[in-house]
């Protein structure tokens, strides 16, 4: 099933449910409801969203061998480690090489980019990295050396899910080159007693814990808090979540624990878009003032990493005649079962998503770096189709669906697609 028939299933299952509650017996009244349900009112057409390609980074052992990263990084971060198989090392985003770079120079950032660009990977690698380095150094000490906030706890348990495919696949039972535990008020008695008795390197946890580390009597927490004496890593994930009251009192936690901890400890934050109001320069200070007022630590404009796309199409916009036949094309699996990249590079339609749904010039800048367009409902999008080409919409509705379902099948590379895309469906 393709994601826009699992759409339409969803929103048919939920208007029966919703719709199940009261029996309309007045003709008139059940006719004006009707209109409303099939007209979108209560669930609009779906937005979508291109994920984007990034500029490369390097892979890991590129940065391996430029001295950024330690030898070992090569094979922990690797995807498709699962039953058994060494998988394939990581290859990185420009983003995450240039925090790896800040961090070693150990300065303080921020990254803010979108959802599905690997903001973990900006901190996650840094840390790792650190732990190997200091260990190589000769220091062996258990203690912990990074600790994560999360402001959901489903966000922390998915990252430790992350970090298991990165430092246990691969690894004796037991043995990872560098630990990590969650510390979030879900735990087991035993795996409290693990994190006391056998401090690790990363504690994953959220602030209201955090808080209660540094406050409470508890001869557990207290000794949690002992082990990580000169903590070296902090971490705020989804920044923008932390304004107004909770914002002031997770700024004066990260205050205590500095004090408590470390006052010259490295501070992180991740974050999707902070700031919409200027240029990018006048962006970055305000996401670098906000942080810096957060984390009681100077934050330059220059140490706000921002994600760097490029584009996987050629050429300008088409023309309204190339449209037109490009519109008119089959798009079905059996006529684009055999297509590949070169196929969609210069393809008329392709060009119009990216550009359109996908791609625009920073601060519309012809001169800009490429960044997110807006996402445009997909009603949207077929009813500038039908002003530039003036073919039906609901036509076009299904061919747009067709051509984005076929270049998704195109595969570019190790677990990449051509235009792989998103629907983000609102209901009312």
């Amino acid at each position: 099933m393709d994601v826009f028939t699992f759409r339409d299933r969803v929103v048919e299952d939920y208007g029966q449910f919703s719709r199940s509650f009261t029996q309309i017996q007045a003709d008139d009244i059940r006719d004006f409801v009707d209109g409303k349900y099939n007209d979108g009112e209560y669930w609009p057409s779906p937005l979508i969203q291109l994920n984007p390609s990034f500029i490369s980074g390097g892979a890991v052992s590129d940065l391996v061998d430029a001295g950024l990263l330690e030898p070992e990084c090569s094979q922990i971060f690797r995807w498709g480690k699962e039953d058994g198989a060494t998988g394939q090392e990581l290859v990185l985003h420009q983003h995450q090489r240039d925090a790896i770079e800040i961090a070693n120079q150990d300065g303080s950032y921020v990254i803010t980019s979108g959802t599905g660009s690997g903001k973990s990977l900006g901190y996650i690698i840094p840390i790792v990295n650190h732990v190997l380095r200091e260990r190589a150094a000769g220091d062996k000490s258990k203690r912990i050396r990074a600790i994560v906030v999360y402001p959901m706890n489903a966000l922390c348990n998915s990252q430790r899910e992350e970090l298991q495919k990165y430092l246990c696949l691969g690894y004796p039972e037991g043995q990872p080159p560098v630990t990590f535990a969650r510390y979030t008020g879900q735990e087991s008695e035993e795996e409290r007693d693990q994190i006391q008795n056998n401090p690790p390197d990363i504690l994953l946890t959220n602030y209201v814990m955090l808080e209660y580390l540094l406050t409470r009597q508890d001869p557990r927490d207290q000794k949690i808090i002992r082990d990580a004496k000169g903590l070296e890593f902090l971490v705020l994930d989804e920044l923008h979540t932390y304004r107004g009251r909770q914002g002031a009192d997770v700024a004066l936690l990260v205050r205590r624990l500095k004090q408590r901890l470390n006052k010259q400890l490295l501070c992180i934050g991740t974050s999707a878009t902070m700031a919409s109001e200027g240029d990018a320069s006048e962006r970055d200070a305000t996401v670098a003032r906000v942080a810096s007022k957060l984390f009681g630590t100077k934050v330059p404009p220059e140490h706000v990493v921002t994600e760097s796309l490029q584009r996987v199409t050629e050429g300008d916009l088409p023309s309204a005649a190339d449209l037109t036949q490009a519109l008119q094309a089959d798009y079905s699996t059996a006529a684009t079962e055999n297509w590949t990249a070169a196929d969609l590079q210069n393809h008329p339609l392709a060009r119009w998503v990216e550009l359109r749904l996908g791609l625009q010039r920073e601060d519309n800048n012809p001169s800009g770096k490429w960044v997110r367009c807006t996402p445009r409902t997909l009603q949207q999008a077929s009813s500038e189709l039908h002003d530039e080409t003036g073919l039906v919409s609901e036509e076009i509705t299904q061919t747009l669906r067709d051509f984005l379902l076929a270049a998704y099948r195109v595969e570019v590379g190790a677990n990449r697609r051509f235009f792989a895309f998103r629907l983000h469906q609102f209901v009312s």
